[in-house]
């Protein structure tokens, strides 16, 4: 069998799970399915998730953590500026720079980056 036959999933290390909790379903409007004192486990789109688990390395990772692909990229960015999310804004020298609403736009498509409190780095892009 080959991983690139098999489905991944990612994992986000967080420092206060009641936070996390308040942040993922709160404000990204996600649903658990499976939750302990330490974990939450939350199901996306076609078998794909994310499991957010208590950690110490917390917020380590300076790169994008996921990207969502979402269908209608202008609603689900004012959706999610609506319940509170502030979208990133890049001026780097790596080409990516966003607008003032934190959106970048390259050939056919759009991305906008958040971070959940605890600094990882996530994107929606349609």
């Amino acid at each position: 069998m080959s991983l690139s036959d098999s489905k991944v999933g990612t994992a986000v290390a967080v420092s206060d799970m009641a936070r996390a909790r308040s942040f993922y379903e709160g404000k990204l409007g996600l649903e658990s399915n499976q939750q302990s004192d330490e974990m939450t486990a939350y199901e996306c789109g076609e078998g794909t998730g994310l499991f957010v688990y208590l950690s110490e390395h917390a917020g380590s990772n300076k790169a994008t953590l996921a990207g969502f692909e979402v269908s209608d990229f202008d609603a689900t960015r004012e959706e999610l500026a609506g319940r509170g999310i502030e979208f990133e804004r890049y001026d780097d020298e790596s080409g990516v720079t966003t607008d003032s609403d934190g959106v970048f736009e390259g050939p056919g498509f759009k991305a906008a980056w958040f971070k959940d409190p605890d600094g990882n780095i996530f994107s929606i892009n349609g």
